[in-house]
């Protein structure tokens, strides 16, 4: 008696991944052929394989659904064109530019914290002000790569430190679960399950002070209570992988208590 044979799984075609980009982006077919200024009819063919779309169609769908570089080029190969986004190494010589950039935002930005981290929210370049932050940690989650997120969350990170902890994780975990569901990317949803199944001795909720309009981070260094803001920056119209999955994130005091701290234990260190 033969055996029967599992088919092997057929890898998605370039109208199955933009289906699944324009439903993940909530349009219907109708709304995203009206942006494209594409007949509704024609992008039905795409999606269903009836129609082989060109190189510029795959790019402009993909633009108009503000699809990353990375998965732009999978679309590309799915449709049989080669990838027109590069993925360079940070320490190449063609990056060097961005690599100077990067360490003159960081450093520019002392005596307050920043960092650069990549998709997967790894640590990629700080400034010397982040160590203020992270003293005592446990020496393995500083062996490289080191996972910012993990390194915030994991009971022997410097989650002993936050006194708002509840709220912090849920912020944080907010914005991985966003990340998660734009870009369906298998790591960062590993990472979400393995952050999501740390303790918490504080309920994951706002609890929001009076006056505040954003989340802060408040840590307890020593016998010194901090609060700090942060914000987010990326690079305007990036044209490789890498530098387009790059965040600089800045913190900034959120009080006059919290910039004195920070001037002083940067000027002593």
């Amino acid at each position: 008696m033969t055996a029967l044979r599992t088919p092997p799984d057929t890898p998605a075609t370039c109208g199955d991944l933009l289906r699944t980009w324009r439903q993940r982006r909530h349009l219907s077919q109708l709304e995203l052929s009206s942006q494209v200024d594409v007949s509704t009819r024609h992008l039905s063919f795409v999606e269903t394989g009836r129609s082989k779309p060109s190189r510029e169609m795959v790019l402009h769908l993909a633009d108009h659904l503000d699809v990353p570089l990375r998965d732009r080029n999978q679309l590309l190969l799915s449709a049989g064109f080669a990838p027109v986004f590069p993925e360079s190494s940070l320490h190449s010589p063609q990056m060097l530019a961005v690599r100077e950039t990067l360490r003159r935002l960081l450093a520019g930005h002392n005596p307050y914290p920043a960092l650069v981290v990549d998709r997967w929210w790894n640590l990629v370049e700080a400034n010397d002000s982040l160590l203020l932050l992270i003293g005592g940690v446990a020496p393995e989650l500083l062996t490289p790569p080191v996972n910012v997120l993990r390194l915030s969350l994991h009971p022997d990170g410097i989650t002993p430190n936050i006194l708002n902890h509840g709220e912090w994780r849920s912020h944080l975990l907010s914005r991985l679960r966003r990340q998660v569901a734009l870009t369906a990317d298998h790591e960062l949803a590993d990472l979400l399950t393995e952050l999501e199944g740390y303790p918490c001795d504080q309920a994951e909720e706002e609890v929001h002070g009076p006056g505040e309009v954003v989340v802060p981070l408040r840590l307890r260094i020593g016998d010194t209570d901090l609060a700090l803001l942060s914000t987010v920056a990326t690079f305007g119209t990036p044209l490789d992988v890498t530098v387009a999955e790059l965040v600089i994130e800045s913190f900034f005091p959120a009080d006059e208590a919290t910039a004195d701290w920070l001037r002083a234990s940067a000027a002593s260190s």
